[in-house]
């Protein structure tokens, strides 16, 4: 454990010298750096040790007091933390990804074809997340419309959504009018993507309704990497479809 110290009184190398030899006599302690122009010192503590046992060992001569971390030095522990935690409340958007992603493989394993994969991915990906938004019919349309260019004009919108990705779904797993299944996605989600860019470039902080408002997901970059997924996807099949 590190430590860092100010130290008040020392005016030499001679100084320096005794406030080290001191400091070094504590068993708790396993090595010190003393600096006279920091007037501070860093210690390797085994164990901690109170500051008034540290101002008995040095005597009167010097005062010595606990360095208090700089506004940025909290501001960077903060920040570790609040990643630490967005990380945590996405754990299940990236899981339900990974399900999505082995499930869909496993359909097509044996006759593999790239554009059925997709096809069954983002079929998939519309079922389960349809099924969230479902689950609080009513919040969702108010969490949706914080961000939604659509959602914000039109409110019946944000109430027929789940539904539009229930029947965008079905489209794409039964091979239904996929062309116009396909160009629906990368409208209604090219919409939702512009939204969600403006609130991650102003730095707002909501929460993102794409599974719902069951789970509190922060409004993050995958919410944009999970949109630009499925409408890279829809661009590709369209674009061998035309080809």
């Amino acid at each position: 454990m590190k430590k860092t110290y100010k130290i008040n009184g020392m005016t030499c190398g001679g100084c320096v010298a005794g406030v080290t030899k001191k400091l070094l006599g504590l068993k708790e302690i396993t090595s010190a750096e003393v600096s006279l122009e920091k007037a501070e010192a860093l210690v390797d503590l085994k164990h901690p040790v109170e500051i008034k046992t540290l101002q008995s060992v040095l005597g009167s001569k010097y005062n010595i007091t606990e360095k208090q971390k700089s506004v940025e030095d909290n501001f960077t522990t903060e920040n570790a933390i609040l990643e630490k935690s967005k990380i945590q409340q996405l754990k299940p958007l990236l899981l339900i990804f990974l399900y999505l992603l082995v499930s869909a493989t496993l359909l097509n394993i044996k006759d593999w074809s790239a554009a059925s994969f997709m096809l069954d991915f983002m079929g998939m990906f519309y079922i389960v997340f349809s099924f969230f938004k479902l689950l609080d019919l009513k919040g969702f349309p108010e969490s949706f419309k914080m961000y939604d260019p659509i959602a914000k004009t039109i409110p019946l919108y944000g109430k027929i959504y789940p539904f539009i990705e229930i029947i965008l779904g079905l489209c794409f797993l039964m091979r239904f009018q996929i062309t116009a299944a396909l160009i629906g996605t990368i409208f209604i989600l090219g919409i939702t993507t512009i939204g969600v860019t403006k609130s991650l470039l102003s730095k707002q902080t909501i929460q993102c309704a794409c599974l719902g408002t069951v789970l509190k997901l922060p409004m993050t970059q995958a919410t944009f990497i999970e949109n630009a997924i499925m409408i890279i996807m829809a661009f590709v099949i369209l674009l061998n479809t035309w080809i």
